[in-house]
């Protein structure tokens, strides 16, 4: 047997320190395996084909801590081609796990897909939802909760529970007829109605009094804006999409398509039973749906008249969204405050300007930013630019500013300079409320 001299033994000494502290130090990974099916729901009472994640409506919940590694196994047995798409995910340098058209291939039928992602330097409310042939509005949607690490400090204490409202407007038309209303050139109808985690009414959380909650409030509907209430209760907001805010209350608050927001509320009333309030803003005909806030101890059940909310009042939504501030002495995903950042400083290189639009193209009803309408590309954008095959797309095949031109249809892609600042200016002439979402991307809304 051979004996270590005493140099030879620290070496050694080191190198296995080393080989730890590599392993021990890695992010930690979850692992998910979800199939995807059809399956009868019944959110409105009746039945109507929805789309199942092992067998759930709507999906499983995505658990996760920042820096995470999220493996998540997708088979699909549906029919057709599926997508998800991770909203509020940055998937920095790894955006060919998006989950749309154009960045990712669609898992073709009876085959599967590893989505390889990780939640880095983020924390907060988000979700994820099929983003192909209008499968969104058939379920398949879920939330992604990101906790903060144990050692960052978070600016309020630890509530008693957490819960998670999936709130967004529903169709009862089978979404394969709402492709088809596109295809015959006509517009949407509006949806019929309103649902809180999959149903219309009927849902109970429990609470005890005295204690406080968060509540993770996404809207995953397609078209209208909701306002979120609970009688007699004040919601302090603390968070949107990952970011701390200053710690603003509400009475109800104004959630549009594909936002999340977490509030705080206190039990802090007599020991009764209260409506959860879900409406539609903007609308003429208000859609509602409700569910209940039980205290443990409550004897009395839901009564009296739902509490009203506002409906069409554009201005009252417009402040709210200008009362809220980032919180810039908390801790983001990091040990330090997120700071302030004097955005009139920014060296701007370049102004877009997107607007929205809607006509007939051949005959059927298409939507255009910029008077182009998107047409995919049979081959993903990523893996043509990626392997450099020609006739797939164009770089500025669409303005920078609306052109004036008649509607037509093409792959259209902008290119940008690496690290530029941009200002996008957003631009909507249409008679319904447009939510855009930039994917990957946190931003500044300077006006």
């Amino acid at each position: 047997m051979k004996v270590m001299n005493e140099p030879m033994q620290l070496l050694a000494l080191l190198s296995f320190c080393s080989i730890f502290f590599l392993v021990a130090s890695e992010d930690p990974y979850r692992f998910f395996d979800w199939t995807i099916t059809y399956g009868d729901i019944y959110p409105l009472g009746v039945k109507q084909q929805g789309i199942l994640i092992n067998g759930q409506f709507p999906g499983p919940e995505i658990y996760s801590v920042t820096n995470d590694n999220l493996i998540i196994n997708v088979h699909n047995n549906l029919p057709e081609p599926f997508l998800l798409s991770w909203n509020g995910v940055q998937q920095r340098r790894n955006s060919y796990q998006d989950g749309v058209y154009g960045t990712t291939c669609p898992i073709p039928p009876g085959k599967n897909f590893t989505y390889t992602l990780q939640v880095k330097d983020q924390i907060g409310s988000f979700f994820y939802f099929p983003s192909l042939a209008f499968h969104k509005a058939a379920g398949g949607f879920g939330s992604i909760k990101i906790l903060s690490r144990p050692r960052i400090p978070v600016p309020f204490p630890e509530p008693a529970n957490d819960y998670t409202f999936l709130i967004g407007d529903w169709y009862k038309i089978d979404h394969t007829k709402l492709r088809k209303v596109l295809d015959f050139g006509h517009k949407l109808p509006l949806p019929q109605a309103v649902l809180i985690n999959g149903h219309a009414n009927g849902t109970s959380f429990t609470v005890d009094q005295g204690k406080t909650y968060r509540l993770r409030i996404s809207n995953v509907g397609l078209e209208h804006t909701l306002n979120f209430r609970i009688q007699g209760h004040i919601m302090k907001l603390v968070e949107v999409e990952g970011t701390h805010t200053v710690q603003t209350s509400y009475d109800s608050i104004d959630v549009h398509v594909g936002q999340s927001y977490s509030v705080l509320i206190t039990a802090d009333q007599a020991p009764k039973d209260y409506y959860i309030v879900v409406s539609t803003r903007f609308t003429n005909r208000v859609l509602t749906s409700t569910a209940a806030l039980h205290y443990s101890n409550s004897q009395q059940p839901l009564s009296g008249p739902i509490p009203a909310g506002p409906t069409t009042q554009i201005d009252w939504s417009i402040q709210q969204a200008r009362s809220i501030r980032t919180n810039l002495t908390a801790s983001g995903p990091r040990p330090n405050p997120q700071g302030s950042y004097h955005y009139g400083m920014i060296n701007i290189s370049r102004t877009i300007k997107l607007e929205s639009s809607a006509a007939q193209v051949n005959g059927k009803q298409r939507y255009a930013v910029n008077s182009v309408s998107f047409v995919p590309a049979d081959t993903p954008l990523k893996l043509a630019d990626y392997f450099k095959i020609g006739g797939v797309f164009q770089v500025g095949s669409i303005p920078d500013t609306p052109s004036g031109r008649s509607m037509y249809t093409d792959t259209s892609v902008m290119g940008a300079d690496f690290r530029a600042f941009v200002e996008i200016v957003f631009q909507n002439h249409e008679s319904i409320v447009q939510s855009w979402h930039i994917d990957g991307y946190s931003f500044w809304v300077v006006g």
